[in-house]
């Protein structure tokens, strides 16, 4: 699929054979947000096996790539491209009439690439972990998605760990400094823990490798309301 790119499109979110397209463009100024690691568990949770998730990696980390390589499957697709042929990657990919859902993984900055993925996206989710410094990085990111008029949300990531139904101080303070921004946050957090880095490790998904258990319920939570915006969204794009 990689080599079958035409020249010159500028393309626009839209339908891909008889469906949607949806394209959730993952985007953070500050590296180690966790912008690949939602990626590849989201596009797992996307696979069918008849209707393949598509990863394009324009970060030159290529951190997909090396969970690719782990994972030694077919799919999810994946395609490391530079943010500036974004558009004819996704033009290549919507001829092929079975791709419903894109996992763009941006690159650690605020700038003209970053831009390049947001402008196609039906949604951008925004991943950041609680810390002071990460926080900080937000609002460049948040700039372009408000910029660009793209719908976007602020996912929390890396928290520490729930004891009972209880959030972590630091959680519910990172949720403040968020909406303080004036930023839509997720109602849920996905938690630091050894089992995601394990699957990682192994070429799978959290859900994959441990199919039961907190660190999936997080994840599935998060697939269920991204997938659930990314078709309101482009309902409502389609009306425009």
């Amino acid at each position: 699929m990689a080599g079958e790119r035409p020249l010159g499109v500028d393309y626009q979110p839209g339908h891909a054979g008889a469906g949607w397209m949806y394209i959730i463009a993952i985007a953070s100024q500050k590296g180690g947000a966790g912008k690949s690691t939602f990626a590849v568990n989201l596009a797992a949770l996307a696979d069918r096996e008849h209707s393949p998730s598509l990863l394009i990696d324009t970060d030159q980390q290529g951190s997909l790539t090396v969970w690719h390589r782990a994972r030694g499957a077919r799919t999810p697709l994946l395609v490391s491209s530079p943010a500036s042929e974004i558009g004819e990657v996704l033009e290549t990919a919507q001829r092929q009439k079975t791709i419903d859902w894109v996992f763009i993984d941006g690159p650690p900055q605020a700038n003209e690439d970053v831009a390049a993925i947001l402008q196609v996206a039906t949604l951008v989710l925004i991943p950041t972990r609680p810390g002071v410094f990460d926080l900080a990085s937000l609002p460049a990111t948040i700039a372009i998605a408000r910029s660009m008029k793209r719908p976007f949300f602020v996912a929390l990531n890396a928290v520490p760990a729930k004891r009972g139904i209880t959030e972590s101080p630091v959680v519910s303070a990172a949720r403040k400094v968020i909406r303080d921004m004036g930023a839509p946050v997720w109602r849920g957090a996905v938690a630091q823990r050894a089992v995601s880095a394990h699957a990682l490790a192994s070429g799978q998904a959290v859900t994959e490798f441990e199919t039961s258990g907190p660190a999936a319920d997080e994840i599935r939570l998060l697939w269920r309301d991204v997938s659930e915006a990314a078709r309101a969204m482009a309902l409502h794009q389609a009306a425009r």
